[in-house]
């Protein structure tokens, strides 16, 4: 008996140590297309009229940036992370490609977010940062990236990022 739970745990470790070298092998793979250096400046009004500079934000505390879309699979799973994680951090979203205005409002209200959206419905924000992937997070502190990943992540991940920056 004892042999197989010591079994069964070493497929497990072997297991999540495979998925964290690969995930952190592919954002690597798909970091290469955020911009060098300074990052671009990110400051809009938000769908509510909130004004936001995510330099002054960011500045002594960590800021998750999302890059999503409303027509986005992905986005579907980990949206509701994103939102549980406003309720405790600084966060900024960016629809992108999403639509109007109208239409993202109805959308977010649909799935009760209470996230802080910048509509960016042309990409051009996202085309500026260097967004290919949506999902896409990025946890930026004092102006400066921490933290990158894109596609799939869990809120014990996301968590961990704002913690670690």
């Amino acid at each position: 008996m004892l042999s197989k739970l010591w079994s069964a745990t070493k497929s497990l470790v072997s297991m999540v140590l495979f998925v964290t070298v690969v995930s952190i092998a592919v954002d690597y793979w798909r970091s290469q297309d955020l911009p060098e250096g300074e990052l671009p400046n990110l400051s809009a009004v938000t769908l509510k009229g909130d004004v936001i500079d995510l330099q002054a934000l960011s500045k002594g505390e960590p800021v998750l940036v999302y890059f999503w879309g409303s027509w986005c699979g992905v986005c579907n799973f980990v949206s509701p992370a994103v939102n549980t994680m406003a309720k405790h951090f600084n966060v900024v979203t960016v629809a992108l490609r999403s639509g109007e205005q109208a239409k993202v409002q109805a959308y977010l209200q649909h799935h009760e977010y209470q996230f802080p959206v910048i509509n960016d419905p042309h990409a051009s924000l996202g085309g500026q940062w260097g967004i290919s992937v949506t999902p896409t997070l990025m946890v930026i502190k004092n102006g400066e990236l921490k933290h990158y990943t894109a596609g799939f992540t869990t809120l014990p991940g996301m968590w961990w990022r704002m913690l670690m920056a």
